[in-house]
């Protein structure tokens, strides 16, 4: 297993259940290679323990928890709840180290490890190169002696930490009274988490995808099927929808009219608020290759920036430290406020949306449209064997795409970290020329494809 970051992605480990690299031997080797990483003093060292709802993560919370204690590690199991309750449980508790078992927005087949150190941030690229090099090392000699092996304890009000956090990124004294919201949860980890706090806070909550089996998280519903949410907001004549994902750290919103809105329109209005009322750090906002120029553009009339970064919330978050911005994101609905959280925080950033829908009194429809998105494009293109991005052909389809968008659009090829394709991506403000730089890029990648 050493050398390198070869188990780690863009988002920690993942894969299919009980298949490698998500299988009990891995997650066992990980938990004792990451608790001796992170040992650092004579105390009593401690890993916050959380998951989503999804069948497989029993297997691997029991092997994470088996690892840790032979590594001397006590465990503090908190079960089904969002990732940014566990980045901020770690740091609440003076933890070492917090876990996340998670697949995010990925169907139930699928199971994930995400890692945070005692600040309550992603581990670094060479924290994880470390861990895996541990991995890929003999850890017998290293391991706890007898009587100094880990002890497992589960926290009883850890979801209750979490809501009151939660509560307290809105404005004292604001209300929900009179707002009838509709919250779909993915049949993930904020099924009891997210409705509680909205109602605490004087919402009427109508909630859907709040029954999890262990199966059905991400099924047909959650922030990505918004068809569920859109229907149960026109159905209950709601004010608003909001979804979340499988670990809650995303969030799409649909106004009264069960219209979608992604988001760049979020950070957008985040950003916007946050600027008049002094709030706003960092003169703009961090957000990926992704975004919408049309984002870029209204930030720009209110003399705000936007940062881009390689897809990935942690490279936004690393932006966001770098240059003491609090408000970064990425269009799929990643939001992350920094004065709240550490992470992307799903809830956290609908409770700032709400915040202005209360204050200005105004429907969801208004208050949220906050920009006309360029025409943007995405395609997806297979290959096999090595990348056609280095292929004459296609150095040159991309290069005359560029000349054909000029200034007024732009041209975004990369490769998936996750499987072999080609991710094209263009827009500008004519549709037409989106659609024929596409192709004509598409068509390049083809070829180089069939001639490998």
């Amino acid at each position: 297993m050493g050398g390198g970051r070869k188990l780690f992605g863009t988002d920690g480990i993942r894969g299919t259940a009980n298949v490698d690299p998500m299988t009990v031997e891995v997650a066992l080797r990980l938990g004792q290679a990451a608790g001796l990483r992170f040992r650092r003093g004579t105390h009593r060292h401690r890993v916050v323990l959380g998951k989503d709802t999804r069948l497989s993560g029993y297997m691997i919370e029991c092997a994470l928890v088996s690892g840790f204690l032979s590594a001397g590690i006590d465990v503090t199991l908190v079960g089904p709840l969002p990732t940014p309750a566990i980045a901020l449980l770690t740091r609440s508790l003076r933890a070492d180290l917090g876990v996340m078992i998670s697949a995010s927005h990925n169907a139930f087949e699928d199971n994930g490890i995400k890692l945070f150190g005692p600040d309550g941030f992603k581990l670094s690229d060479d924290a994880e190169e470390e861990i895996e090099a541990l991995m890929g090392s003999d850890l017998s000699g290293r391991l706890a002696a007898p009587d100094l092996i880990g002890r497992a304890s589960r926290l009883t009000d850890a979801a209750g930490r979490y809501v009151e956090s939660a509560k307290a990124s809105f404005p004292r004294g604001r209300r929900l009274d009179g707002l009838r919201i509709v919250i779909d949860c993915a049949h993930g980890a904020a099924y009891r988490v997210a409705p509680t706090a909205l109602w605490e806070l004087g919402a009427e909550v109508v909630r859907i995808g709040c029954n999890p089996d262990g199966l059905n998280i991400n099924d047909q519903c959650g922030s990505t099927s918004p068809r569920a949410l859109s229907a149960a907001v026109l159905e209950h004549r709601a004010d608003l929808g909001l979804a979340l994902d499988g670990d809650a750290d995303r969030l799409l919103i649909c106004d009264e009219r069960g219209q979608l809105v992604d988001g760049d329109q979020i950070l957008a209005l985040i950003a916007g608020s946050w600027a008049a009322s002094g709030r706003l750090r960092g003169g703009g906002v961090a957000a990926t290759v992704m975004s919408n120029m049309g984002l870029e553009r209204k930030l720009a009339e209110a003399g705000l920036k936007l940062e881009r970064t390689a897809v990935g919330d942690r490279y936004v978050v690393e932006r966001m430290r770098e240059l003491g911005m609090n408000v970064g994101g990425e269009q799929s609905g990643h939001m992350v406020l920094s004065d709240f959280a550490t992470t992307g925080d799903g809830l956290i950033a609908a409770l700032q949306v709400l915040s202005v829908l209360v204050e200005r009194g105004q429907p969801a429809s208004q208050v949220l449209r906050m920009f006309t998105p360029f025409p943007q494009l995405l395609r997806n293109e297979r290959f096999s064997g090595r990348s056609p991005l280095t292929s004459p052909a296609v150095i040159e389809a991309r290069r005359w795409a560029e000349d054909e968008l000029g200034d007024t659009g732009r041209l975004l090829l990369r490769e998936s970290g996750t499987e072999p394709v080609v991710r094209v991506m263009a827009e500008a403000e004519d549709e037409a020329l989106v659609a024929r730089v596409v192709a004509g890029v598409c068509e390049a990648i083809r070829r180089a494809a069939m001639a490998a």
